[in-house]
């Protein structure tokens, strides 16, 4: 494994982190935490240190999971969560960003994982206008003045939302997560640029494109199930399994796994600090976290 710091937190993160939407539920598969537990104890062996999650990953239950398995090695893992919803079922969540309701939200994250601070605390896809509510940086602030929080960033919700990076060092967030592949490099032309001028550490999600950079898919796939991915599928999906294939043929290297090959492509622009793919078995965390070997 490798490791970058994490923009100006000083925090040395491995460079494949664990995303965690999978354990949620809403990706067609419900998790036990014997489960979960094999998929993090690969990782941790693997020297994976960084986890991301949100609250609304289920009603805190990807985070319940996850502090089942950390509670006992807290100080070996890294974690960052989210606020910002309120789960009510599949696909289906309210938004709250106002202070208090962020405060609660937190004390929740808290007491799910199992533990008394988190290290990155991420505005889960906030709105420009809820970026703004009156009080919640300050709010946020207060938090990490009480130890619950170590640092806070930023999951924006637009790959092009210059509005929010250019202003995250105001309002004292450290970190992005924005949507970035080989598929979706709009980032790098505004958001990537930013968060190198302002020291901000980068997360990549959905660096897999939601598995149709994972080498498993050819185009004419229909994704079928109660899942995210199925909810998805239409023209634009094909259109991409197309972009997908001629990407095999032209850039991967011959014996290379594709899904490796698209995690080190994102790892190869510097200003990325991390990716973040989710991963359903043990088997998929080797994978994903062998991508390591393949960048300098």
């Amino acid at each position: 494994m490798k490791y970058r710091t994490l923009g100006s937190t000083g925090l040395e993160v491995s460079v494949v982190g664990v995303g965690t939407w999978q354990f949620g539920g809403e990706w067609g598969v419900d998790f036990t935490q014997e489960e979960v537990d094999a998929i993090l104890g690969t990782a941790k062996d693997a020297g994976i240190n960084l986890i991301d999650t949100a609250e609304c990953y289920g009603d805190h239950l990807s985070e319940s999971l996850i502090g089942g398995y950390i509670k006992n090695q807290r100080d070996k893992w890294i974690v960052a969560t989210k606020f910002g919803h309120h789960y009510h079922g599949f696909m289906d969540r309210t938004r709250h960003f106002d202070p208090a309701d962020m405060v609660k939200q937190l004390d929740e994250s808290l007491k799910s994982l199992k533990t008394d601070y988190i290290d990155i605390y991420q505005m889960h896809s906030g709105t420009n206008d809820e970026f703004q509510i009156d009080g919640l940086w300050d709010a946020l602030q207060r938090q990490v003045e009480k130890g619950k929080i170590r640092h806070f960033g930023l999951s924006i919700s637009g790959n092009d939302n210059i509005f929010q990076t250019s202003r995250a060092k105001n309002i004292g967030a450290e970190t992005i997560q924005v949507v970035y592949s080989r598929l979706d490099r709009e980032p790098e032309l505004g958001v990537l640029p930013q968060c190198e001028k302002n020291n901000l550490g980068v997360f990549a999600r959905v660096p897999l494109a939601s598995g149709l950079l994972s080498g498993k898919y050819k185009p004419g796939h229909i994704f079928t199930g109660t899942n995210v991915r199925a909810s998805r599928a239409n023209q634009v999906t094909q259109d991409r399994l197309n972009e997908v294939a001629k990407i095999s043929m032209e850039e991967v290297p011959e014996g290379v796994p594709m899904a490796a090959w698209a995690l080190a492509w994102c790892l190869k622009n510097n200003v990325v600090t991390a990716v973040i793919p989710g991963s359903k078995t043990p088997e998929q965390v080797l994978a994903n976290a062998s991508a390591a070997d393949l960048i300098d």
